[in-house]
């Protein structure tokens, strides 16, 4: 099967999703849950999509291999990943998630849940397991659509009530603030979240065809497109996400969007977290921040969520995670406006966006001068698409092997200070900049994280970064 685990869920190209590899790998839950207990004969499993073309069909398909196996599928529709996850929680229901995220619609994946949070590593590799051992099975590999009763309703509603209890009422009147609904699951319900707090909503941008927003890396297409809404409507702020709604995008009244450990940063503040967990990629002035403690894990929302997962066992309080994408993970409850926010182990775009614009407004700022409060080194980030993954294990194998082999790689950059191999490699150089070199998790795609002292000095790096990894050949 052409399809594997990545960093966060199995992902590959939607022609191989498409039929007999979902039937087989929802199967493969299935056993997984009754298996481990976390499922009986009967028991309900919640199941949600993106927008992509390949994602009905996939849908359509683990319905009826999970009916085959004796488990009850609920339809929660085209919502977001959290609000699915959310409701799973609330039912005691395991739960299936067809997306692809960020990727492109020429590719797709599948995100599977325990009830309330996210699959673990362990379970990814149990799951795969099982999934190699159906690879004969007849009845595993039959594609058989089905359809399932519609909760989509009942899920959206709980999620909607979430979010419109993180801020005081009418916290945002008199803001006017942009929506790029583009062909994000999560696109009304932002319109609905940002109306209920009083704020001026103008949804932008909507698509029916299927847009790749990567909320990491945005394109530099989508930051011309927001610098001319913001300034053609006076806007202060865009709000967007991924396309299964789980990563936000917050862009200030210039158009610029504001990096994903940054909304973190505000929301650890906001929720008065004691403990972050966050990959090595998060920007390095985190721990400089102050108040509270940090965790570094490898890239994915699993490794944070177990990093969380080991502070609450330690009886840590407050315990949070996000990442660099600006997924918000809750392993703690939290005190808000509306009440107590329930713990949600799961990435979420909602939180950090509302945490953001709600200190932002109670403050009197504007997003930049927000973001100029804090003196984080300037962190950029990038991909090189279609970079095969046997160039990238040849790669990452070089750097490896020698000290002389990594120093000749960055001498365009400059002169290696120290070096992390936490995921990908993570090297400071001389100057005390960054660059951070790693494969994705879930594409043919190179990305390269970079930090320097100022604007200018960043956008040079990765653009000598990213020259430097796509002339790389294992010739070179």
């Amino acid at each position: 099967m052409a399809v594997k685990f990545g960093t966060s869920g199995l992902r590959g190209l939607s022609a191989d999703l498409v039929g007999s590899v979902s039937a087989v790998y929802a199967t493969a839950f299935a056993r997984f849950l009754l298996d481990e207990g976390v499922a009986r004969p009967g028991s309900p499993v919640v199941i949600a999509q993106d927008f992509r073309p390949s994602s009905p069909d996939i849908v359509a398909t683990v319905i009826g291999a999970l009916r085959r196996v004796g488990l009850t599928p609920i339809d929660c529709g085209a919502i977001p990943t959290p609000a699915l996850a959310l409701y799973g929680g609330k039912l005691g229901a395991a739960g299936i998630m067809v997306t692809g995220s960020h990727i492109p619609a020429d590719r797709n994946g599948i995100k599977f849940y325990r009830p309330g949070e996210e699959i673990t590593k362990a379970d990814e590799a149990a799951i795969t397991a099982l999934a190699a051992a159906l690879g004969e099975d007849a009845s595993a590999n039959r594609v058989e659509a089905g359809a399932a009763e519609s909760h989509e309703q009942a899920a959206t509603d709980l999620f909607l009530d979430r979010n419109r209890a993180v801020l005081p009422a009418q916290a945002l009147s008199g803001r006017r603030i942009g929506v790029y609904q583009h062909s994000t699951v999560a696109r009304d319900m932002l319109v609905k979240v940002f109306e209920h707090y009083g704020a001026t909503v103008f949804p932008l941008g909507r698509s029916e065809q299927f847009i790749p927003v990567d909320t990491e890396a945005v394109s530099d297409e989508t930051i011309r497109l927001m610098a001319h809404w913001t300034d053609e409507l006076s806007l202060d702020a865009i709000v967007s996400t991924d396309g299964d709604g789980d990563r936000p995008l917050v862009a200030d009244e210039h158009g610029r969007p504001l990096r994903g450990d940054f909304l973190g940063l505000i929301a650890t503040r906001f929720l008065g977290a004691q403990l972050v967990a966050t990959p090595v990629t998060s920007n390095s002035g985190l721990e400089a921040a102050g108040g509270f403690d940090v965790v570094r894990t490898r890239v994915g929302s699993p490794f944070v969520i177990a990093a969380m997962e080991e502070a609450l066992t330690a009886d840590r309080q407050g315990v949070i995670g996000f990442e660099a994408n600006g997924g918000l993970m809750l392993g703690s409850d939290f005190e808000v406006a509306g009440g107590m926010l329930k713990a949600l182990p799961t990435r979420d775009s909602f939180l950090p966006a509302l945490a953001v614009l709600g200190t932002a407004a109670k403050a009197g700022h504007s997003l930049s001068a927000l973001t100029k409060a804090y003196e984080l080194p300037i962190a950029l980030s990038d991909r090189l698409e279609n970079f095969a993954v046997e160039r990238s294990g040849a790669l990452m194998a070089y750097l490896r092997a020698s000290a002389d082999n990594l120093a000749g790689f960055v001498a365009p950059l400059g002169q290696v200070k120290s070096v992390s191999d936490i995921d990908g490699l993570r090297i400071t150089l001389a100057d005390d900049s960054v660059m951070h070199v790693r494969p994705s998790g879930n594409a043919p795609e190179m990305r390269c994280y970079v930090e320097a002292k100022d604007q200018v000095a960043a956008e040079a790096l990765l653009a000598k970064g990213l020259a430097t990894l796509s002339a790389w050949t294992p010739e070179t």
